[in-house]
């Protein structure tokens, strides 16, 4: 697959800004995003709803002043079923029309799921309730490597079919760390009849210490060979020159692979994301900021 190919999907998250710096990251952030031309970009939820009305406004902006298609992150946890629906609306009032409808994680306060009686109880009725109200294209998460929470990887897979039969298009997947990992699953999802879209979540790595200890809370496996390689190249300085040339390998190996979509989970820093797309050919576009009353 050709990634300047009108078909290709290439889209990018990003999280909601918590003070006035984190603002002026995330608009700026947006600006070089959008020279990459992007199908969309998605802005995250806080655990529990902790940013609700902060990613409802970074929704707002980015479609609106920035002319790019958004997809809100919607989340089930810690919330009334009324209160979750209030913010579907205001998504589609904000001219929202796709959301990634996920369970959510739990604040560390919290411990384990445990959802009140008014509450959606899963995923799976949130999906459906999206699905109801007939306003949204819904997006899912997938895991290739399988979910910390998960029996084994056919009920991870069990669950990702339970979705898509609650009303999901589309599902994006967990970081992972090498093409296997995704192919390997985009098989078995095939092998259990789902046949709809699943786009790879990347992660380009800007800081090796810590995606280590987020791979391992959410269960991406770590190869032997990249913990060496990154250790060898922090020591030489050459952490980011690695980082790039290993995250285009792994988006190279999908594309070879007839991969059509790349989701890219930026962190609010568009410099590493930027540069894989354009090792991979990505041409770069001029962008304007359309500020609209």
């Amino acid at each position: 697959m050709n990634i300047n190919d009108p078909t290709f999907g290439l889209s990018f998250e990003v999280f909601p800004p918590r003070s006035l710096n984190a603002s002026f990251k995330l608009w700026r952030t947006v600006e070089e995003l959008a020279k990459l031309a992007p199908s969309f970009i998605s802005v995250t939820y806080g655990a529990g709803g902790s940013t609700r009305e902060i990613s409802k406004a970074a929704v707002s902006v980015i479609g609106h002043q920035y002319g790019i298609k958004v997809a809100g992150h919607l989340t089930c946890i810690n919330s009334s079923r009324e209160d979750v629906m209030a913010v579907a609306t205001a998504f589609a009032k904000a001219g929202v029309s796709q959301i990634i409808a996920l369970r959510g994680d739990t604040p560390e306060k919290m411990g384990k799921f445990n959802p009140k009686s008014d509450s959606f109880q899963s995923s799976l009725e949130l999906i459906s309730a999206l699905a109801d109200s007939e306003k949204f294209k819904i997006c899912v998460a997938a895991y290739p490597n399988i979910h910390p929470e998960a029996q084994s990887a056919k009920s991870d897979i069990d669950m990702l079919k339970a979705k898509f039969d609650a009303g999901a298009e589309s599902a994006i997947t967990q970081f992972f760390f090498e093409s296997d990992d995704f192919l390997r699953f985009r098989d078995d999802c095939a092998d259990a009849g789902i046949y709809q879209k699943i786009i790879p979540g990347i992660l380009p790595i800007e800081n090796w210490t810590k995606t280590k200890v987020f791979a391992i809370r959410c269960g991406a496996k770590i190869p032997g060979w990249m913990d060496k390689a990154f250790v060898n190249a922090t020591n030489r300085g050459d952490h980011d020159l690695l980082s790039t040339a290993i995250c285009a390998e792994l988006c190279d190996d999908l594309l070879a692979q007839e991969v059509g979509d790349l989701h890219f989970y930026t962190l609010n820093d568009p410099i590493l994301t930027k540069k894989v797309c354009c090792a991979l050919g990505r041409k770069l576009v001029n962008s304007e900021i359309r500020f609209v009353a």
